[in-house]
């Protein structure tokens, strides 16, 4: 079966669409409101979501191994800001200042403000949501790396072989 740069696109875009549209239904339907990481994580999805669309468009076969690399490193930097926020969520490392708790008070003319306007951030180091005991982020990550192996085997499968010229006499 011969993989078409059409249909790898419109599987990243339908992938990703999905991903994406089930965090902003999480957001606006959930009332799950996002903290910065998780907002963080949502770029690389829109970025595959614009480079699909160029390679829906363009379609050239020739361009299909790279559009896969592309789209792995994008994929593989959304599982990376995914593992870095699993990591804040289950304190393994120190999250944004911005939205992870602390102990202390308002050290900031901006946190002073908030605590007066009553506006707290939304805790990147708390989880608001958790399916099977993992989290949203937890997800977010498996699925990144998913996507990452799959556009990674899209490469390799379709890169062109370099070819051995013989030895000179």
């Amino acid at each position: 079966m011969i993989l078409t740069p059409r249909a790898f696109a419109g599987f990243v875009l339908m992938a990703s669409a999905i991903v994406l549209g089930a965090a902003l239904l999480s957001q606006y339907w959930g009332g799950l409101a996002p903290c910065e990481l998780c907002l963080l994580q949502r770029w690389p999805w829109e970025a595959a979501i614009a480079l699909a669309l160029v390679a829906l468009i363009a379609g050239s076969r020739a361009a299909l191994p790279w559009v896969a690399l592309l789209l792995a490193i994008v994929f593989a930097l959304g599982a990376a800001a995914a593992f870095y926020h699993v990591g804040v969520e289950q304190h393994w490392f120190a999250g944004p200042s911005a939205c992870t708790a602390s102990g202390g008070g308002a050290m900031t003319l901006e946190d002073m403000k908030r605590q007066i306007l009553g506006t707290a951030p939304v805790l990147c180091d708390r989880v608001q949501w958790s399916l099977f005991g993992v989290s949203m982020a937890g997800w977010n990550f498996l699925v990144s790396l998913g996507m990452a192996v799959v556009c990674a085997a899209v490469f390799v499968r379709t890169r062109r072989p370099v070819s051995q010229a013989p030895a000179a006499a």
